[in-house]
């Protein structure tokens, strides 16, 4: 059984290597022992943190092996992101050139720095390890963070957004970076990549383009890119869909991958989730899985089981109950997973 959970210091060297196989553009995780125990140390305090409205805080989940307590994976809420530090996007746009008396009317497509997602929380740093790439496995990382969203609405905004991985190519290369290093930056995509995620954004506001760019003016590989996601992030951005998340312009200004939002509430995982007391009782193992979550925060626990769903319980195995830290009446949460 695969529980997920909040992480512990005593996580740092997986979540190291998880940093180490994740490879270019994931940002949230960058290569660096200093910066990683820091958003260990930034989510347990979050975790225990008392909260009437969302802040800074950060929430960072491991899934474990609970037969070999090997860590196998990540993903990671930011409570409210553009705080601490700018939060920038490109918004794409558009604007008319026309002229009646030439008969001329051109539309051209504008990519606009902006921070309008600056106070909205983030979904993030979602990442499954190769061993643990079984069937459910992604599906129940990703969509865990709605029911936790689900359960202590009080700490997250209405909205939430995903950055999704932008194009580039096995050796980190960004098209729609290369344009944008040729004329502006003068730095290569990994390490400009690298440090967004240690936090050193300042060289954005100093280097980037002060005006719109049009995008009939970029190269045409990095037209190419704009909005579109890297191949390994085509499963993850299809099930964010499936929740209801929708792309509204917005793109990331340095890979052009997409940024999509949806409201909490209006989430499918959120609008099919189910409260109601823990009854600790024989289940059919063919029963459907479902994603079980405790009410806790500090103690939060997270399985993928199979319930059976009274008018007054949730009828749960002796091993999910145990796994889940619960006991008979306890309330619990629980989303299908498909």
């Amino acid at each position: 059984m695969n529980i997920i959970r909040p992480i512990h210091t005593s996580d740092f060297t997986a979540l190291y290597e998880i940093a180490e196989e994740s490879g270019v553009g994931f940002t949230s995780l960058p290569v660096n022992d200093n910066l990683l125990a820091k958003k260990i140390t930034r989510s347990e305090a979050s975790f225990t943190k008392e909260v009437s409205s969302p802040k800074n805080e950060s929430y960072l989940f491991v899934m474990q092996d609970s037969t070999t307590e090997a860590v196998v994976g990540t993903c990671g809420i930011e409570a409210c992101v553009g705080i601490e530090d700018a939060f920038y996007h490109y918004h794409l746009g558009k604007v008319v050139h026309a002229s009646r008396e030439l008969n001329i009317h051109n539309t051209v497509e504008i990519l606009t720095v902006c921070n309008d997602y600056s106070g909205i929380s983030e979904i993030c740093t979602l990442f499954l390890r190769e061993p643990a790439r079984q069937p459910n496995m992604g599906r129940f990382l990703s969509k865990v963070r709605f029911l936790f969203m689900a359960e202590h609405q009080h700490r997250f905004t209405d909205r939430v957004i995903a950055e999704m991985r932008g194009v580039s190519d096995e050796n980190g290369r960004s098209p729609f970076w290369e344009w944008l290093e040729k004329h502006f930056f003068s730095m290569d995509f990994p390490t400009v990549d690298y440090l967004t995620g240690i936090g050193n954004k300042v060289f954005i506001a100093e280097l980037m383009p002060k005006y719109p760019i049009y995008v009939n003016l970029l190269s045409q590989a990095a037209q190419a890119a704009i909005g579109k996601v890297h191949d390994k992030t085509k499963p993850a951005l299809a099930l964010l869909e499936k929740e209801g998340f929708k792309c509204r312009g917005y793109v990331d200004i340095f890979d052009a991958g997409p940024t999509i939002e949806a409201e909490v509430d209006t989430l499918k995982t959120v609008r099919e989730s189910i409260r109601k007391p823990a009854l600790i009782a024989t289940i059919n193992p063919q029963a459907p899985l479902h994603i079980i979550i405790n009410t806790q925060v500090a103690d939060f626990r997270a399985v993928l089981q199979p319930v059976e769903i009274t008018d007054h319980h949730i009828l749960i195995s002796r091993e999910t109950a145990k796994a889940l830290h619960v006991h008979n009446s306890d309330m619990i949460r629980i989303a299908p997973l498909r």
